[in-house]
């Protein structure tokens, strides 16, 4: 899915502290605010999931995190999958509004992730309870775990200490994994 279609059902958001929204064929999500994270859902069901998508920064600081979510029941349940344009990258949940890293224990830094303003294909494989990361035909990391087994998919954008983070998204592709 090329988001040329504004209709396609992502949410379309705009405010001072950030925005989630079509522009120029493709999504994207700025985060005016620090220490915040943004995201997406197209309110469509999945158990077993394989999310693809291209992203890139637009402007903003290089330290910041952006990806994809899987089995997002609720605002405060749900998986991550992230990177960062200064190479980093995580998988974790966010279980009752409390936020934390399945693996590695802290974000780790792997050089087959592109920085800066290059862009990167994710690929995030949700499978029973294997969450796995995939960043440009790399493998990057995995974690297991079954708290959630089903729910929606998203993209996601965060900001640490510096606000202003611009992160565009294109061609995702949803498939069975």
């Amino acid at each position: 899915m090329v988001f040329s279609d504004p209709s396609s059902g992502w949410d379309q958001v705009r405010t001072q502290e950030g925005l989630t929204d079509y522009e120029n064929d493709r999504y994207r999500i700025l985060v005016n605010s620090t220490n915040a994270d943004y995201w997406s859902n197209p309110g469509l069901y999945f158990m077993n999931v394989q999310i693809e998508v291209d992203a890139g920064k637009n402007t903003g600081p290089n330290d910041n995190d952006f990806g994809v979510l899987c089995r997002y029941q609720n605002t405060e349940n749900f998986y991550f999958l992230i990177i960062s344009s200064d190479g980093y990258y995580g998988i974790g949940i966010v279980e009752g509004g409390e936020q934390r890293l399945l693996y590695p224990p802290q974000m780790y830094q792997s050089d087959f992730i592109h920085t800066d303003l290059s862009a990167n294909h994710i690929r995030v494989i949700c499978d029973g309870p294997r969450l796995a990361l995939i960043v440009n035909g790399e493998f990057i990391a995995e974690a297991y775990d079954s708290t959630f087994i089903d729910g929606d998919i998203g993209l996601i954008v965060g900001s640490f200490d510096i606000p202003g983070v611009d992160i565009w998204f294109d061609n995702l592709m949803v498939t069975n994994p």
